[in-house]
């Protein structure tokens, strides 16, 4: 009989290959981190093989993180062999590709964003960085340019982006300061700000809030082993997440960059440190920006020198850009269908991305496989990629197939993570900080308001009292009595009055010049 885990060689049986199934097809653990593709049809077995590889990697101590599309994958938590006639199914298969069955549940931790079928899985904005947010957002080159700008003022005024209302708080600030900014870090456009505000508010109606805020996920919780020495398996609750594709893409790429970034160098180890599985693959590529596939493309081809293997599944190879297909050294094929002038391409072209096998003909190979069996091409000795074989998938050990309700509160009970993520903390951040800032602003200019009126009160009062004191009343004297006659003036006012008038008239100059001359005479 085959072992599933060999320690001495250090592999992991696959399956068993050739015509007769009798020759085993193994992974080399020292080459499971130069990256894997699982790819075929709906229905073929991929959900199968990724389990019985999760279960194999788990039990040579390797920690696992997968998403459970389906909700199907849960059953690695339980032992398998409870439903008769699966189980006899994999007897037969078992008993043809000489491995023993040894039904058994394995170390799981339930993870969910929306922390109804696991444990919250969090993040911060500040974690995921102004590129992926842009891209989970589909924003464009200027809305994108405004979201740096945004991340870079809250780095350099000590502003934490904890969670999406910190994020929003900041964009309104932003906004609000638009035309000081723009003389720094370029145009701030008020209509960008408000198309970055839209776009998360239908983020938050997908539930961007569950996903952002603390206490963030640590890498350590999702590497870990249990008392036995085997890897925990990290089962991401997808079947909801998957109703908003961009948030289930742009996470699970998080996460990878967040390994990639974390980790240090440790060149090619004996086993990966942590295998990564990434299903429904396609949806990371759909309608990226080049820059996006740039980034994937660079981390899967250096994030092997950091002992993480990463896996795509997916139903089609042609569905992963050529760039990071060239990344993959091992790879499970199951049946493509090929009705169409489209689809018959894409199978020779699945096809030639295989070391050629003498015996038969790898593209008829990939149609004709049946379902548990693959077309499988894994890196021998020095990395070399192996021939390609028709391999019947070892059947798994654990469930295959959902766990009810109550024996996922027994798992997430049975945690120690329960007690580090089930309660949300809300620490002071950006949010805080601006709206503190905007309160004291508005203290201060109702303090200046006040002063101002106080003093312009005060003047006004010491004006009145300046005008008061410097005004003169005169007393008020006793008009002369009329006569009798009606006729106030006196005989001597109405000779000067009379005087005035005749000095205004020649006579009255040459009168004038003349009692003049005679006094200067005189003298």
């Amino acid at each position: 009989m085959a072992k599933v885990l060999d320690d001495d060689a250090n592999t992991i049986f696959v399956g068993g290959a050739g015509t007769d199934y009798a020759t085993a097809q193994n992974l080399l653990l020292k080459y499971g981190n130069r990256h894997g593709l699982i790819a075929g049809a709906t229905g073929t077995g991929k959900t199968v093989t990724l389990q019985t590889l999760a279960e194999s990697l788990s039990l040579a101590g390797v920690p696992v993180f997968l998403a459970d599309v389906k909700g199907d994958l849960a059953g690695l938590s339980q032992t398998g062999g409870d439903n008769p006639k699966l189980a006899e199914a994999f007897q037969t298969r078992a008993t043809q590709i000489g491995v023993d069955l040894d039904y058994q549940a394995f170390p799981v931790t339930f993870w969910d964003v929306w922390g109804e079928k696991g444990h919250p899985v969090r993040t911060t904005p500040a974690e995921m960085g102004p590129l992926l947010l842009s891209r989970l957002l589909d924003l464009t080159d200027a809305q994108e340019g405004v979201m740096n700008i945004a991340f870079r003022v809250a780095d350099e005024d000590g502003l934490a982006l904890l969670d999406l209302q910190d994020l929003q708080s900041m964009l309104v600030w932003v906004g609000q300061n638009a035309s000081e900014l723009s003389l720094k870090y370029g145009n701030v456009s008020p209509a960008s700000v408000g198309a970055i505000q839209r776009a998360l508010l239908v983020l938050e109606n997908q539930g961007g809030l569950k996903l952002f805020g603390e206490p963030a996920l640590e890498l350590s919780d999702i590497m870990r082993q249990d008392s036995s020495g085997r890897g925990m398996i990290n089962i991401l609750a997808a079947d909801r997440l998957m109703h908003s594709p961009r948030l289930y893409a742009t996470f699970l790429l998080w996460l990878l960059s967040e390994l990639f970034e974390q980790l240090p160098e440790v060149g090619d180890p004996d086993r990966p440190r942590i295998a990564f599985f990434f299903d429904e693959a396609h949806l990371l590529f759909d309608d990226a920006p080049k820059a996006l596939v740039d980034k994937v493309e660079q981390v899967a081809r250096l994030i092997r020198s950091k002992g993480v293997s990463v896996w795509f599944i997916s139903q089609n190879p042609a569905d992963i850009p050529e760039e990071i297909l060239g990344q993959l050294g091992n790879r499970v094929q199951h049946a493509l269908r090929a009705f169409t002038a489209k689809d018959q391409k894409a199978l020779r072209m699945a096809a030639e991305n295989y070391r050629p096998n003498p015996a038969f003909n790898t593209a008829e190979a990939i149609q004709q496989v049946g379902t548990g069996e693959a077309v499988t091409s894994l890196l021998e000795a020095k990395g070399v990629p192996g021939i390609v074989q028709r391999t019947l998938i070892r059947p798994p050990y654990s469930r295959l197939g959902p766990v009810s309700d109550a024996e996922r509160s027994a798992v997430m009970n049975a945690s120690s993570m329960g007690v580090k993520y089930d309660k949300l903390l809300n620490r002071e951040s950006a949010m805080e900080v601006l709206a503190k800032r905007a309160d004291d602003a508005a203290k201060q200019t109702a303090a200046a308001t006040q002063t101002t009126r106080a003093n312009d009160d005060l003047f006004d009062m010491n004006r009145d009292e300046y005008q008061n004191a410097r005004r003169y009343e005169p007393r008020a004297e006793a008009k002369p009595k009329r006569s009798s006659s009606g006729r106030s003036d006196t005989i001597v006012e109405t000779f000067g009055k009379s005087l005035a008038r005749q000095l205004g008239t020649k006579s009255g100059q040459a009168l004038v010049r003349g009692v003049l001359g005679s006094l200067f005479r005189g003298r």
